[in-house]
């Protein structure tokens, strides 16, 4: 047992994003932290370097869930795959407490605070989910779907923004509702020139 951890790693990081969180970077203390997830200070410096070593663990950690959460909504339509992961983060559902708004969206606010590798875990994070976005849009235009003409690159940036909105909204008072009819307002700019498939009787 020799040079491993006596603690439970996965909930250190928890009660860490907990407070990043909560916090921000730059307002969360060594005290904050060594208080919330049960380390000492030398144990944190050991395993973590420092404060800027944890938040970057914290960043990937999160990084990581959303990621998975945003893989996980599948469809054979891009546009209901698109839909779908707005409305998978809606406030309320499942695995979302908005009243924080999203960890990688927060940091971006504080770059100025953030050391180089927290500025790099940060816009790593937000260049992987934007990236989903775009996937499901370039899917889309290789199926025929969406017209090669439109601009995926610029339609990806869009939804991103409609889901940053979905995300960090609800914590300046916009409601479930009101955020569902942003969706829906969202997705009445999908390109309209989709493929239509035709009938068994040539028609369409």
């Amino acid at each position: 047992m020799s040079g491993k951890p006596q603690y439970d790693e996965s909930a250190v990081l928890n009660a860490a994003i907990g407070v990043f969180w909560g916090h921000g970077y730059a307002n969360a203390s060594i005290s904050e932290l060594t208080e919330a997830t049960g380390l000492s200070r030398s144990s944190l410096y050991q395993r973590f370097g420092d404060k800027d070593g944890l938040f970057n663990e914290c960043l990937r950690l999160y990084t990581d869930r959303v990621l998975r959460r945003m893989n996980s909504i599948q469809s054979d339509s891009a546009k209901v795959r698109v839909e779908a992961l707005l409305r998978e983060f809606l406030p309320g559902s499942a695995g979302t407490d908005q009243r924080k708004g999203c960890l990688l969206s927060r940091s971006l606010t504080e770059q100025a605070d953030l050391t180089a590798a927290g500025k790099m875990t940060m816009s790593e994070g937000i260049r992987q989910q934007r990236q989903i976005v775009l996937n499901i849009l370039l899917e889309g235009q290789q199926t025929g779907e969406i017209s090669r003409d439109v601009d995926a690159e610029l339609l990806a940036w869009y939804y991103f923004g409609i889901l940053q909105s979905v995300v960090n909204l609800p914590s300046a008072g916009a409601s479930r509702q009101t955020l569902s009819q942003l969706i829906d307002i969202s997705m009445s700019a999908w390109p309209k020139d989709e493929v239509i498939p035709s009938d068994s009787d040539g028609t369409t």
